[in-house]
């Protein structure tokens, strides 16, 4: 280990808040081009939800904020499905700033298993502090916003909205997760709406719940409007 390098819990709150600050800039600067749903903003109300979680649990405060930050630099969606680049990049970043080895660590597996990827899969890693990140993003998938994202990213990717010949797929594996192109609205069914069950945090299942019944009421809406009822 680099003799240079000090332990975060050693750090200031001033020296802290300098790397946090730096992290900030280089994910604005790094994510000035990305699809708006997986931007700087994202990654900002990742952010400031992860804090507010992280009021009622015992967490690393330090590496809840690095870890937020830092959790979407490289999607695997947006580079071919490398699932590798995302963590490295954080990393070599990171050590720019001397951060303690066991951090960059903790935030490379915070980055690897924070995703979604079909709901599926039993999460090899956890921690306290994984547990307000990844519920601080499954909650920017939700709501308003999450409807928001959903239809910006199947924009994005030339999807159509609906297609009520093609239903959704409630057994996606991980790779047909990642690959499929279907209709925009089936994503609520194969991702969104299971959301609100697989929140860690008592607030972060508070907030989802609301969160949830928005969505539940908008396609509602949505399928009165198609259908020309409303």
């Amino acid at each position: 280990m680099n003799q240079h390098v000090v332990s975060n819990k050693c750090l200031s709150l001033d020296k802290q808040n300098i790397i946090i600050l730096d992290t900030i800039n280089f994910v604005k600067i790094s994510l000035s081009d990305a699809e708006g749903g997986h931007d700087w903003w994202h990654i900002y109300r990742v952010w400031k939800t992860a804090k507010h979680l992280a009021q009622n649990e015992e967490v690393d405060l330090f590496v809840v904020e690095l870890g937020a930050l830092l959790h979407d630099i490289a999607d695997s969606k947006f580079h071919d499905g490398d699932e590798e680049i995302g963590p490295r990049k954080a990393r070599e970043f990171l050590q720019t700033l001397q951060v303690e080895e066991s951090v960059i660590i903790h935030i490379e597996n915070i980055i690897t298993h924070i995703s979604f990827k079909g709901g599926k899969l039993p999460q090899q890693f956890k921690s306290t502090e994984l547990d307000v990140i990844q519920d601080a993003d499954r909650l920017d998938a939700l709501g308003a916003v999450g409807i928001a994202r959903t239809f910006n990213y199947g924009g994005h990717k030339g999807r159509s909205i609906y297609n009520p010949d093609i239903s959704p797929n409630l057994n996606l594996s991980k790779e047909e997760y990642k690959n499929s192109d279907a209709p925009t609205l089936n994503h609520f069914y194969e991702k969104l709406l299971l959301l609100k069950d697989l929140m860690n945090t008592l607030t972060g299942k508070k907030m989802a719940e609301e969160r949830h019944a928005f969505m539940v009421a908008f396609l509602d809406q949505f399928y009165k409007e198609w259908e020309g009822e409303k």
